[in-house]
């Protein structure tokens, strides 16, 4: 039941983030539309109603209880923005022309803007946080925090691609490190070899047909290219971690899961393919077979990009030598015990 509870309020959340998107998308293109043309200001005055009421309910489906007024004061201050930025210019002229109108909605962002300020400083001045924790939280404050994090995310695996280039993985002091990326090898090899030709193809064949198209798939190639590398490159970066708190289970920048300690209950070296496809089975193994399963005393939250959200009482993985890895986590819970 509290599963159930939980998808439920995953799929609310998921509506609440996808369905103001296409709300004022379609309410964008209708004030492209003659009639509203013929009627500017009216226009003007239901495109800004449609998208304050339409982010409003989002916010409103998104939490848990009575909004914030900083979020409130956000929703408005995005609402204006969104409106000035997507008006054509006809109906921006008819915004200037009306000062009241356009001071107001001046008046709501620089008042968001001036009050996720303070937030923010005050975030970046937290102690006891991690340094990017803390920049991220101040960002989050000005900037929609979906849109934060996917910014993160998106220069995350740009630096992984582009900058990182040896060095050590990513390990904590206080964690023991085993990897997961010499099987995949010679598949990721053969990836980026296969992406590297059709690059070629794309320039050549389609720039026969049409140059602008050429430069367009050229882009979203070298785009995706970039992005492959460094998916790749995070496989080894991001390593399997064992620490005194419980298992990180990681498969690059695809899987980041936290096990603690006492929620295993036993620890497999093998498994059958019923329990591999099972759904409260976690199978974080990419592209092979898993070679150890954890099994779990209680559900835990699912954090996969792979899997839909939910919840699993059991983890699969693979490690390119597990034996190390389940004698000290067997030593680990043997300890724990006593």
């Amino acid at each position: 039941m509290a599963a159930q509870t939980r998808d439920g309020v995953d799929r609310r959340h998921l509506a609440a983030s996808i369905v103001p998107v296409v709300i004022v998308a379609l309410a964008g293109l209708a004030i492209r539309t003659p009639l509203a043309t013929a009627y500017p200001f009216a226009s003007l005055l239901l495109f800004l109603w449609v998208v304050a009421d339409t982010l409003m309910l989002s916010l409103i489906a998104r939490s848990a209880g009575k909004p914030a007024w900083s979020a409130v004061l956000g929703v408005l201050a995005g609402a204006s923005f969104t409106v000035w930025l997507g008006s054509p210019s006809a109906m921006r002229g008819v915004l200037f022309e009306t000062p009241i109108l356009a001071l107001a909605m001046a008046a709501v962002v620089l008042g968001h803007v001036a009050w996720a300020t303070a937030r923010a400083r005050r975030a970046v001045g937290r102690g006891g946080v991690d340094r990017k924790e803390r920049w991220v939280s101040a960002a989050s404050e000005i900037f929609p925090p979906a849109l934060v994090r996917l910014a993160v995310a998106e220069m995350t695996v740009i630096h992984m691609a582009l900058f990182r280039w040896g060095g050590p993985a990513d390990v904590p002091a206080n964690a023991r490190a085993f990897a997961y990326h010499k099987h995949l090898t010679p598949m990721c090899a053969t990836l980026l070899i296969l992406s590297a030709i059709e690059i070629a193809v794309y320039h050549l064949l389609v720039g026969h047909w049409s140059r602008r198209a050429a430069l367009v798939m050229f882009v979203l190639s070298d785009v995706g290219f970039v992005y492959l590398v460094g998916l790749i490159k995070s496989f080894r970066y991001r390593p399997v971690l064992l620490t005194p708190e419980g298992v990180r289970v990681r498969a690059g920048f695809l899987i980041d899961q936290f096990v603690p300690l006492d929620a295993i209950v036993a620890i497999e070296g093998s498994l059958t393919g019923e329990a591999a496809r099972d759904p409260e089975t976690l199978n974080a193994a990419l592209l092979a077979w898993p070679n150890i399963m954890l099994r779990l005393d209680r559900p835990l939250r699912r954090r996969s990009l792979l899997k839909k959200r939910g919840s699993f009482a059991r983890i699969a993985f693979r490690l390119d030598d597990p034996e190390p890895f389940i004698r000290l986590l067997t030593w680990r819970l043997g300890h724990r015990s006593s």
